[in-house]
């Protein structure tokens, strides 16, 4: 018999955490190996843990699911993907592709779905659940009938990961110790981040966060 697949779990909730461990260290060929809290540690215990399969929530501290999923894709290109999310949103479908995951799985649903999901990651097979083929491919077929491809990022990487911060409510001094970069690099980019989305303070920068799914409202 083949060894289990090895799984890293990440969701700032310890109860969902705890909920989808059961799930998958019932199946005789996924183990649970290493949890994190946020992003940033699934990163960092991805790195120190040998694993085969990231399972990773969208909306987490510091830095988000799809967010890690970009830094893991980067890292180790040979880590599967798979995003569990609440959100059933096409927008955040095409980004979790994007950023290297090859699943996006509910959570209402996980119980039904991402048992299944993990073996086709590991396969290298594409899972999106059920139901949401249609509607993604209409829309896809819609936007290059409109010549329009697929949607294009408003902001950019390093401007996400410091719209998050800023939302969270750190200082610039602490973003850019987080980030290791200047509180001035930080203030920068925070001021092209207002005036890239026509905005004028963090309030209005918090709300477009929720709206985006970086941070929980």
């Amino acid at each position: 018999m083949s060894p289990p697949i090895r799984v890293l779990l990440a969701d700032d909730h310890t109860l969902v955490r705890r909920g989808v461990r059961l799930i998958l260290d019932g199946e005789p060929d996924l183990t649970v190996v290493a949890e994190a809290g946020d992003g940033a540690e699934a990163v960092a215990k991805a790195r120190e843990t040998p694993v085969d399969l990231a399972v990773l929530d969208v909306a987490m501290p510091r830095m988000t699911g799809l967010q890690a999923a970009r830094e893991l894709s980067r890292r180790l290109p040979g880590l599967h993907i798979l995003i569990l999310t609440m959100y059933d949103n096409e927008e955040y479908f095409f980004e979790a592709l994007r950023a290297g995951a090859s699943g996006y799985v509910l959570k209402s649903v996980a119980d039904r779905d991402l048992v299944e999901a993990c073996r086709a990651a590991v396969r290298e097979e594409p899972f999106i659940y059920p139901g949401a083929e249609r509607a993604l491919v209409r829309s896809y077929l819609e936007r290059l009938h409109r010549g329009d491809g697929l949607p294009e990022r408003a902001i950019t990487e390093r401007e996400e990961e410091i719209l998050k911060l800023v939302a969270e409510g750190h200082t610039s001094k602490e973003i850019g110790e987080l980030l290791f970069i200047s509180a001035k690099t930080v203030e920068r980019h925070r001021a092209n981040l207002l005036q890239k989305l026509g905005m004028r303070d963090r309030l209005e920068l918090t709300r477009y966060a929720i709206r985006a799914g970086l941070i929980e409202p």
